[in-house]
């Protein structure tokens, strides 16, 4: 008699969500998977160093923002067209880079995820090994092309890095 008064409130709650609710949640589950797995390609495109491909994950008006840029780097570049210019010929400088992922943190809207990353770069001639921590903010426009990518990472650990303490402001 027990299993009674729990199958049926779970009946009922199944009952009581409409066709449209169920609808929208497995759109929103499908967005998330989908926009998921174009933030792993994201790396996974850097790392192979396959730099038209990358860019053609973003939005032609998409957007890449470095709040922590000190100069360093810019502080915004805008459309895919300069998002490809700009990282066209960063795998020349360097002999391999690699961005293993720590976590994906998916929001509560599908088309938002935070990824906690860490970047390990191979300087050229031996120079030794570049590495920082990240967090960026994917936002994808609704058809799952990056509209804006925000970095977050350490700008002193990266001007030490490659040699810029003197020119970070």
């Amino acid at each position: 008699m027990k299993i009674f008064y729990v199958i049926i409130p779970l009946f009922l709650m199944l009952f009581a969500c409409t066709s449209p609710e169920l609808t929208a949640l497995k759109e929103s589950n499908m967005t998330r998977d989908k926009n998921i797995e174009t933030v792993r390609n994201f790396f996974r495109l850097l790392e192979e160093e396959k730099i038209a491909e990358f860019a053609e994950l973003y939005a032609e008006n998409g957007k890449q923002i470095n709040p922590y840029h000190s100069d360093l780097f810019p502080a915004e570049i805008v459309s895919k067209k300069n998002i490809y210019e700009f990282w066209k010929n960063v795998p020349a400088n360097f002999d391999g880079m690699q961005f293993p992922i720590d976590e994906i943190l998916p929001f509560e809207d599908p088309n938002k995820v935070a990824v906690k990353f860490s970047g390990k770069i191979q300087l050229k001639n031996n120079a030794g090994t570049y590495e920082n921590d990240y967090l960026c903010i994917f936002h994808f426009d609704e058809q799952g092309k990056i509209l804006e990518y925000y970095e977050y990472f350490n700008p002193i650990t990266a001007a030490r890095g490659f040699g810029l303490l003197d020119k970070i402001k």
